[in-house]
């Protein structure tokens, strides 16, 4: 079995959220099957979104502007699967893990130093919803990058009637986070 390099950015402002704790189940499905993880929380980070100056590498870095996004970049270089854990904000991305998503546009430019290595994703969004219609969007988004990235989608899960802190503790969602984990043996 070939260990893999696991990114997992969670992007929930909330502490301990439902998106957290099906990010720490997915962690410990990934440990099971024997690969190294790293969770970058995304909402504890100081990182803006992209500014669209084009200046990307020319400070010697993907982005231009100092911010925790130079923290991330290396962890990025390094994975070979990347995670992102989120709770569904307007039918997408929180605002924090957007912005890092958004910096990431920098290892697609003409002006690229260094590429990421990244060969599979996955997608886990939890919101308050009842409607899975609701995930259309975030899946959308999700599938259109992992497809422009060239990463091969290794699923998507949609956790819906998940509001209250710790409610996602009265659904599967957690046994399916652990089990997607698990899954990244083969």
């Amino acid at each position: 079995m070939n260990k893999k390099n696991i990114l997992l950015l969670t992007g929930s402002p909330r502490r301990n959220g439902n998106s957290d704790r099906m990010a720490d189940a997915f962690i410990k499905g990934v440990l099971s099957a024997g690969h190294k993880v790293t969770k970058f929380e995304t909402a504890r980070k100081d990182i803006s979104g992209c500014r669209a100056c084009k200046t990307c590498w020319s400070k010697g870095k993907p982005c231009s502007f100092q911010d925790d996004f130079d923290e991330l970049a290396p962890l990025l270089e390094a994975a070979d699967v990347i995670v992102f854990c989120t709770p569904l904000y307007w039918f997408s991305f929180s605002t924090q893990i957007k912005a890092a998503i958004d910096k990431m546009y920098a290892y697609v430019g003409k002006s690229c130093k260094r590429s990421l290595n990244i060969k599979e994703s996955l997608l886990l969004v939890c919101g308050a919803d009842e409607d899975m219609e609701v995930f259309d969007g975030i899946r959308a988004t999700y599938q259109g990058i992992a497809h422009y990235m060239k990463w091969e989608d290794k699923g998507v899960l949609a956790v819906p009637k998940v509001n209250e802190k710790g409610a996602i503790e009265a659904t599967d969602a957690l046994v399916k986070a652990e089990a997607l984990g698990l899954a990244l043996r083969v």
